[in-house]
């Protein structure tokens, strides 16, 4: 069994979570600039086996997507070209940061470090790692994006 990688994809920074080996806990593993993900998702994957890929989707409330959809179309079309061994699936990514800031927040962080903005994309994307792993069926037969 591999492990399942999450993604907080944004222009600036990606999100990156990680399921450990029996796929039953999600960690918040790095942030980077998105020109560096091929590299370190390549060296990655000679390490570790990746079962599948779940990327954060941009929804607004009416459940239309939302602008940075534009964005992240061709990332995603990248990633299938890049490991299309892999399967990408989406989760709804709607109030994660929301539910990130809380989290830390709660989690009792320093006020000034809670201004790095990569924690809250780690944690953003350990939500939607989180979310997926609890509702795997659903996200499985009906997100599947190759």
């Amino acid at each position: 069994m591999g492990r399942i990688i999450g993604i907080d994809y944004g222009r600036k920074r990606l999100g990156l979570a990680i399921t450990d080996p029996m796929q039953i806990i999600a960690s918040p593993l790095t942030t980077m600039n998105p020109a560096e993900f091929e590299t370190f998702m390549a060296d990655y994957i000679k390490k570790e086996a990746v079962e599948s890929f779940v990327i954060g989707f941009p929804m607004q409330l009416d459940n239309t997507p939302s602008e940075s959809m534009k964005d992240l179309v061709p990332f995603v079309k990248r990633l299938k070209k890049l490991f299309p061994q892999i399967p990408v699936y989406s989760v709804d990514e709607r109030f994660t940061s929301v539910m990130a800031q809380r989290a830390i927040i709660d989690g009792g962080v320093k006020k000034q470090d809670r201004r790095e903005k990569a924690l809250v994309d780690k944690i953003s994307a350990t939500l939607i790692l989180r979310s997926f792993l609890e509702n795997r069926a659903f996200y499985m037969k009906n997100t599947n994006m190759g």
